[in-house]
């Protein structure tokens, strides 16, 4: 139990359904669909929707989403990948015979189709119980209408407005300055975009004006996109991987996610029992930081799309996870092993929803890097995504970019399920850190017995790029012992991830529920 008289929050507990997001407007809007007599699904996608306008820089319509969800009364976890693919006439030997090396953030040859609408759009007509338009109400209200700026966000528009070019300084930026904490940002493009939607569906967006208007504005920047690329689009449903952590069955994506990445760090993990250590202690950084150095090393050989994928069960083999254990030294950091993909990371919102009939919704939406590519159509004002950018240009790599292929997503909802009943649809952001950070805030609710709220609120550490980023909640006995282990230490400049739980307390027929004070969100319940 947390000390009172410390700053902190409790876990919000809540019987009948329960919402968590990292905006209050977004939070705010799925409890109003519930209660309004919306699903589970019908409540996650709304709030989606309006957390692409309330952080414009972490996600929006023209980014990708995945989504792990379960039906109405049942503890089956089905899997959506809605992430799009390159263009069909994407050619990495001709930017390979130009000189590069990877695919730029801001290139036009970054945006891979948007895939979040489609997705949406599917999701609603399959699992929703409310009609589309009262779903997308609340996102045209808030675009037209529109969105007081927060601390974080502002935060966040301040440090990345830099990357904003073309049509996008237009729609994202005041004048020529990025907004400030309590001034007001509309998009009236956004708005017409979901009324198109609300209208049509899928083809408001991947048809007509509005892809007309994506189409010309790529391809003026040097793009290869044609119309056939967006109508052609489609979202498709998975099957779930899956491994036990402590006797909880963790479920994950297939690739092209780094699912795989998550249950892999999960599995090395428990080799070892972090249960005897301090939570935020040494040795259990030590441990966790070398650890996901070699899980991300994995993920970096052998994920990209599903198609292209040969070594997953070798990835997810037990027996490879006790090898990679065996690899770490108890007292000495390991170098950090040479990565071959392209650029994985930055930007995103996740969100979880439980419903009175207990429908679980795990969704995660993105746009890549902060502001995404930096690039908008003109018309209309759609942000594009650099997901392709995550795409290696390594001649014969799996993830090798290609024609109609998706590139290694960084983005993963996660879900718990405990003998057979659904227990937690949890995730963290934060790009590559997103499969560190899920294992660590399992690892802090089951090893260490932290309520959701304690278990996302503790200080983060994380190994990237040859540094290991440690949070300012560190004590720095803690911080000198790991540089004298050979870690290169670094506070990072920012706030490591966020992320969102529910916790279903089956025992008490309850719903605890928390949200990462890194962000500006907040979980609600009724």
């Amino acid at each position: 139990m947390r000390d009172f008289q410390l700053p902190g929050r409790s876990a919000v507990i809540a019987a009948n359904a329960m919402a968590a997001s990292s905006h209050p407007l977004g939070t705010q809007t799925a409890i109003k669909i519930l209660q309004d007599g919306g699903n589970a699904m019908d409540a996650a996608i709304a709030c989606a929707l309006v957390l692409g306008l309330t952080e414009p820089a972490s996600t929006g319509i023209g980014g990708d989403m995945f989504v792990l969800f379960t039906p109405p009364g049942s503890n089956d976890i089905k899997a959506m990948n809605s992430s799009g693919r390159a263009p069909a006439r994407f050619d990495a030997a001709a930017l390979r015979a130009g000189g590069a090396t990877d695919i730029g953030l801001t290139s036009p040859h970054a945006v891979t189709i948007p895939g979040a609408i489609d997705g949406f759009c599917r999701l609603a007509q399959d699992w929703g119980k409310l009609d589309l338009a009262q779903v997308l109400a609340p996102a045209i209200d808030l675009a037209e209408n529109g969105i007081p700026v927060s601390a974080r966000v502002a935060y966040d528009w301040r440090a990345n407005s830099q990357v904003l070019s073309g049509a996008a300084r237009k729609w994202y930026l005041q004048g020529d300055a990025p907004f400030q904490v309590g001034q007001t940002w509309r998009h009236s493009g956004q708005a017409e975009i979901l009324r198109r939607v609300a209208r049509l569906g899928r083809d408001g967006f991947y048809g007509g004006e509005v892809a007309e208007d994506m189409v010309n504005s790529l391809r003026a920047l040097g793009g290869t996109h044609d119309l056939s690329d967006f109508a052609q689009n489609h979202c498709d449903y998975t099957d779930p991987i899956s491994d036990s952590y402590r006797g909880y069955e963790m479920l994950q994506h297939r690739p092209n996610g780094q699912g795989a990445t998550a249950i892999l760090l999960a599995n090395i993990l428990e080799n070892f029992d972090l249960s005897t250590l301090d939570p935020w202690g040494v040795k259990r950084a030590h441990i966790e930081s070398e650890a996901a150095k070699l899980a991300h090393d994995a993920r970096d050989r052998f994920l990209a799309d599903a198609a292209h994928v040969t070594r997953l069960d070798h990835m997810l083999s037990r027996e490879t996870a006790a090898k990679l254990a065996d690899l770490i030294d108890p007292n000495r950091a390991l170098e950090t092993p040479r990565t071959a993909t392209g650029n994985v990371h930055k930007d995103t919102v996740y969100l979880s929803v439980v419903d009175r009939d207990r429908m679980a919704v795990s969704l995660i939406y993105s746009t890549f890097h902060n502001f995404g590519s930096g690039l908008a159509s003109d018309r209309f004002g759609v942000l594009f995504h650099n997901r392709g950018s995550g795409f290696s240009l390594q001649a014969g790599h799996p993830n090798e970019a290609a024609p109609s292929k998706r590139p290694l997503h960084t983005i993963i909802p996660g879900m718990l399920r405990h003998q057979g009943r659904v227990t937690m649809p949890f995730g963290v952001m934060g790009g590559q850190y997103q499969p560190t950070g899920q294992v660590r805030v399992m690892s802090n609710m089951l090893d260490f017995g932290m309520d959701v709220q304690e278990a996302i609120d503790g200080p983060r550490s994380f190994a990237e790029d040859g540094i290991l980023l440690m949070e300012r909640g560190y004590d720095p006995d803690v911080l000198q012992a790991l540089s004298d282990m050979g870690h290169h230490v670094q506070t990072p400049p920012n706030p490591i991830g966020g992320g969102q739980a529910i916790w279903i307390d089956h025992a008490n027929g309850t719903l605890h529920a928390g949200s990462d004070p890194r962000k500006d969100g907040l979980a609600l319940g009724y």
